[in-house]
């Protein structure tokens, strides 16, 4: 299985933090957040992975070029224009052939969530792609039906929504995106043309017909780091 993660953000929610580096050079307990991303993503069974950088991307070549990980990774560079999810995504696609699933992970996430039980989940649907979920507090959740299929989206602040399935988008689960997905190599044939979009609104569209699945996560360890306050609860709890 192959991964993409997700590094080339501006990180302007960590300003303090990110105005002379770049977000997955951000360290906690003594470890740039890239380097516990590729950790985890190795010891899930992944076997190559892709970085896509813009934001300072030079220090982390830099960085990937003076660490050895020992699994090949890749960079896909957006220095001259930063492509959003979708986007980036897109553009990284040639890194990502196969015929194996490919892993979505953004860099500023810490979780001990199961990669390999979130492969098997996924292949047994039959999903086009599955979207790792919590059950947590927040302003923007993704709506699911009784099996899990995504039908909508929804920002409690401005009531704004996105609707796939009518018919089940009032009885539905609502979940919090967890920044974690895994796709079936058909998605990039399903992309629009424009080269800048976000995935999620893509997944949104795709699920008019196509099967996205929830994996609802109910691991002990799941951390956004790129919000100032989380990142001072991870680096309180790696120094402990």
């Amino acid at each position: 299985m192959k991964a993409i993660i997700f590094a080339a953000g501006l990180g302007t929610r960590l300003s303090d933090e990110t105005s002379d580096k770049p977000k997955a050079l951000v360290e906690v307990g003594g470890k740039p957040l890239l380097a516990r991303a590729i950790e985890k993503l190795k010891l899930g069974g992944v076997s190559e992975i892709v970085v896509n950088v813009h934001h300072f991307a030079a220090l982390v070549i830099k960085y990937l070029q003076n660490n050895d990980f020992g699994i090949k990774i890749n960079i896909s560079d957006e220095s001259e224009k930063l492509l959003d999810t979708g986007g980036g995504l897109k553009k990284a696609s040639g890194f990502l052939s196969g015929c194996e699933p490919v892993l979505i992970y953004n860099v500023d996430i810490i979780s001990n969530l199961d990669i390999q039980g979130l492969k098997k989940e996924h292949l047994k649907s039959g999903a086009l792609a599955t979207l790792t979920v919590r059950n947590r507090n927040t302003q923007r959740y993704l709506k699911f039906d009784k099996n899990r299929e995504l039908v909508g989206w929804i920002n409690k602040k401005t009531g704004e929504t996105k609707i796939s399935r009518p018919e089940n988008f009032d009885n539905s689960i609502e979940m919090a995106f967890s920044g974690i997905h895994i796709i079936q190599i058909e998605l990039f044939s399903l992309m629009p043309e424009n080269d800048k979009f976000s995935i999620i609104d893509l997944y949104l569209e795709l699920a008019k017909n196509h099967l996205i699945k929830g994996y609802f996560d109910n691991s002990d360890l799941w951390m956004d780091v790129g919000k100032p306050h989380e990142l001072e609860e991870a680096r309180k709890f790696f120094n402990s």
